[in-house]
This record gives C-alpha cells, sequence and structure tokens, in this order.
C-alpha cells in the first residue's frame, strides 16, 4: 500500500493560481487528486498553502492539510505532511505534483510498486527514451543515467551519455540510449525525511536539479523505465490551453 501527497501551491511565476484554474468545469487541482485517487492509493492528500485551495478542495471532497508557505519546494512540502501525520518510517508516499492534470494513474501505482520491490532503493523516479535529438540537447528535458540494474548513477540537464563517435560540430549527432527524467518520485518516509533535512549540495546548485541532493548523500534512486514519456504538465498559460483542448474546454 503507497500513499499520494499533492503539493498544490497557490503562488506561481507564469501562471497565478494555476492550481484552480478552471478545466472542463473543474480546478486543475481536482483532475490531478481524481487520478491519484484512481491509482489505487491508500489516501490521497493534498498539501497546501493557501485557504483558496484548501476551500476548493474541501469541496470536491479531497483530504487537505495547510502546511508552511515558506517550502522552496513540493519535496518540503509533502516531507512536512508525512512528519505531521506521523507516517512509518518504511511507508511509501508518492508526490504527485498539482499540476499534472493527465498522469497516468497506472504511472503512479508502478512507480510505488518499483519502490516497494526494490528494498535497496530510498528513492524511485521514472525515464522515458527520447524522442528526438532536439529534445536531447535541450537543457530544459534532464538526462537520467541508470545502472544494469536500474539504480540511478547520474541526472543532468547536459546531453549525456556523451555519443564520443557520433559528434557534428561538436553537438552529438544521435541519441539513442539516453533517458529522458521523468519527474515524478516515490520515496521511503524515511528518507524523504532525511532528504529534506539536509541542506542544498554542490551538484544540486550546479544543475538545479534536486535529486542530485540525494545521489551526493549516497542515497540509491531506483529509475523505473517507461516506453514513453507521459504527456507534459501545466507550466504557462498555453499549456493550460493545451489540456483543455484534450480534456475538453474551461
Amino acid at each position: 500500500m503507497f500513499k499520494v501527497v499533492i503539493p498544490a501551491r497557490y503562488a506561481s511565476t507564469r501562471l497565478p493560481a494555476k492550481m484552480l484554474a478552471p478545466i472542463g468545469g473543474r480546478p486543475l487541482v481536482q483532475l490531478v487528486w481524481q487520478r491519484a485517487c484512481a491509482s489505487g492509493a491508500q489516501r490521497v492528500i493534498v498539501a497546501t498553502d493557501d485557504e483558496r485551495i484548501a476551500a476548493a478542495a474541501a469541496g470536491f471532497g479531497a483530504e487537505c492539510l495547510m502546511t508552511a508557505p515558506e517550502h522552496a519546494s513540493g519535496t518540503d512540502r509533502v516531507a512536512e505532511v508525512a512528519r505531521r501525520l506521523g507516517f512509518a518510517a518504511e511507508e511509501i508516499v508518492v508526490n504527485v505534483q498539482g499540476d499534472e492534470p493527465l498522469i497516468d494513474p497506472r504511472l503512479i501505482a508502478n512507480l510505488a510498486e518499483a519502490l516497494a520491490r526494490d528494498r535497496g532503493a530510498d528513492v524511485a523516479t521514472a525515464a522515458a527514451p527520447f524522442r528526438s535529438l532536439a529534445e536531447f540537447l535541450d537543457p530544459n528535458c534532464v538526462k537520467a543515467v541508470r545502472g544494469a540494474t536500474g539504480e540511478a548513477l547520474y541526472f543532468s540537464r547536459a546531453p549525456i551519455p556523451w555519443p564520443r563517435d557520433a559528434t557534428q560540430d561538436g553537438r552529438p549527432a544521435r541519441f539513442d540510449g539516453a533517458w529522458r527524467h521523468v519527474g515524478v518520485y516515490a520515496y521511503r518516509v524515511a528518507a524523504l525525511l532525511r532528504f529534506a533535512s539536509l541542506e542544498p549540495t554542490p551538484l544540486e546548485r550546479s544543475e538545479r536539479l534536486e535529486q542530485l541532493r540525494a545521489l551526493e548523500h549516497g542515497m540509491r534512486i531506483h529509475i523505473l523505465a517507461l516506453a514513453e514519456a507521459p504527456p507534459p504538465g501545466i507550466d504557462t498559460p498555453e499549456d493550460l490551453e493545451r489540456v483543455r483542448m484534450v480534456l475538453g474546454g474551461a
């Protein structure tokens, strides 16, 4: 069994109040909550810093917890929920971002199951093959390097692994064998609380990737291999309109 926590803050630089943006007559956060509930999770909790989101969550029947407004990341917000609600150290909690209304419930369940199976792992995340060279070269598309048994070796914004014998004008000319990181995480609670207690590390600050903090401190991350990347989340007004087209308007 596993739990899901959906961090849902009100402020957003590129799309203010996006958690309450209507999609098909429902607020964005409700769509994410419904997907999480369909995953088979034992408990699904919306973690927010704003009374307006809490009121909306109450309106559609979600369990909601008010959390501190100063959290630097969704991971910190999830950790507060686990700590305050007394989740057991070996329990598994999946962090499902509140701006992912198209997330497949099976991905949530499969990620929790992958972590449960890999008893040596502290965290599980996912990756999918790159679809194009342009994606591989894009620093906003994070690369994941995984070992033979699925463990994460490194994450980077740089194009890795570097195809030494297939470059053109100093740039990679191929991307086969490269994995794109999919930013959804399952944690053992003990690892989640430890991670949240650690200061940002040099590699994390350099790449602006918080999962490197876990690797730098010797935590083991299992990477679940997907056949293809899930649909992207909502960061901009354009993303919102794209999802409305998929799900049926405002």
